[in-house]
């Protein structure tokens, strides 16, 4: 069994064993309008990250893990967003150390690229987690117009994390699923979180 890397977030570490295998690709599915950010904020305090954004600049990023007020770290941050974020992105995973994590927020951009380059860039992703014994997050927003590699993104991923966001009258409640774990234990029943501040159990109980 691949060692464990924990995660940083101490409710889901407890979870899955000590943490995500290394050399594992992990893929994060969310709402757009959730607080699906503050668990990617979160593991960049585990240990060394290269946070890739596709959508907001690198100094919006930046800012935004700054306010955080739960435990961070203090990753690089790189915008990949423009004509070619593909290339952008191989250029970067080449070059990243031993036990890092890899952040990409968000990867639709590079799901909508040709299939055959985004599998060879899954492929590559692949090929560089194991060899440096890393973990990549791939952050995914649920749509429906999801992006024509969603598909392939969910195959090859060794671990899914699904979250869902509700609003149940006054209450926003934040569920997660992981219907998917290669070399470890899916969870068999869903984790309810509480998304404020920092990512926390939500032990309040559910009524019908």
């Amino acid at each position: 069994m691949a060692d464990r890397l924990p995660t940083g977030i101490d409710v889901l570490d407890r979870r899955f064993d000590g943490g995500i295998p290394a050399g594992s690709i992990v893929l994060f599915s969310a709402d757009p309008a959730s607080q699906s950010e503050l668990l990617l904020y979160e593991l960049t305090a585990a240990r060394g990250t290269l946070y890739l954004t596709t959508l907001r600049s690198d100094q919006a990023v930046s800012d935004a893990i700054d306010r955080t007020k739960s435990r961070v770290g203090t990753p690089t941050v790189r915008d990949i967003g423009g004509d070619a974020p593909l290339d952008a992105a191989n250029r970067l995973v080449s070059a990243l150390p031993e036990n890092a994590n890899l952040i990409v927020d968000v990867a639709d951009p590079l799901e909508r690229a040709d299939r055959s380059r985004y599998r060879r860039f899954l492929t590559e992703l692949q090929t560089a987690m194991v060899n440096t014994e890393s973990v990549a997050f791939l952050h995914a927003m649920k749509r429906d117009d999801e992006p024509r590699n969603r598909a392939m993104t969910e195959h090859v991923a060794d671990v899914v994390w699904d979250l869902d966001t509700q609003v149940r009258g006054s209450d926003v409640v934040n569920k997660l699923a992981v219907p998917k774990f290669r070399g470890g234990r899916a969870l068999d029943e869903t984790v309810k979180l509480k998304l404020e501040e920092q990512v926390a159990i939500d032990t309040s109980r559910d009524i019908a």
